[in-house]
């Protein structure tokens, strides 16, 4: 079976898997960004599907597969909103610690370690698909968004995040979240596989699926915060259909 699981991706998150649920530890950006990342996929979600963002669980009645999701940060919140939620990563660590996590805290969520390809070929299909600081790991962008969209039931959606390929991403995730700050560990990132929006917009036009939206994640040090905005230049979020 084909695969867009790069190994050498893998074997380096699997090897910090017993961090994730560390807020000061090797994945601290995910959890400041999770705030940010949740807002835009509650708010484009109940948009889409119409619903009521300001539910007390607004994605009630949704099945969602959150692809990559490392030790669950965003399946435990989204969870929390009423979807249905499957986690799937190809490092059985970090489904490990999900599965750990969820277990403490009382929430039921079918975890996986497995790919999006196999969950494809198993026949699975989801009302929206979640992918989130994951394309730029795989090993084959346009195959990756294909998987995606053939687990996406018709009418459905994705939401994405990536990181743009700019100098001022370079600065910053790279330089500054590996080396200066220290954030991530060294290597976490490579710049080359870092893609441009109109990059991923030919993407997923290439699998048939149509971009609804794209907003930036723009980092304040002065209040060592995240928020959306209109800016691009480094973290981006991205919704799309499946007509």
């Amino acid at each position: 079976m084909n695969t867009t699981v790069d190994p050498q991706e893998i074997a380096q998150f699997a090897a910090i898997a017993d961090a994730w649920w560390d807020p000061d530890g090797a994945f601290r950006p995910l959890h400041r960004l999770n705030p940010v990342r949740l807002g835009y996929i509650r708010d484009r979600l109940c948009a889409h599907f119409g619903l009521d963002a300001e539910a007390q669980k607004p994605l009630s009645g949704l099945r969602l597969v959150d692809v990559g999701c490392g030790g669950g940060l965003l399946c435990e919140p989204l969870t929390r909103m009423g979807a249905t939620v499957t986690g799937i990563d190809a490092a059985a660590e970090g489904i490990a610690a999900a599965q750990a996590h969820a277990e403490t805290v009382g929430l039921e969520i079918d975890y996986r370690a497995t790919t999006a390809e196999a969950m494809v070929e198993a026949g699975e299909s989801f009302d929206a698909v979640i992918s989130m600081e994951v394309l730029e790991h795989v090993s084959d962008v346009g195959a990756f968004l294909g998987a995606c969209r053939d687990l996406t039931r018709p009418g459905g959606a994705l939401a994405l995040s990536t990181l743009n390929r700019t100098p001022k991403s370079y600065l910053m995730a790279i330089i500054g979240a590996e080396y200066v700050l220290r954030w991530l560990p060294r290597g976490t990132h490579d710049w080359k596989k870092f893609i441009r929006p109109s990059e991923l917009a030919a993407a997923l036009r290439r699998q048939g699926l149509e971009l609804g939206d794209l907003t930036g994640i723009e980092y304040s040090p002065v209040t060592d915060r995240f928020s959306a905005g209109p800016k691009l230049e480094v973290n981006y979020m991205a919704f799309a259909t499946r007509p």
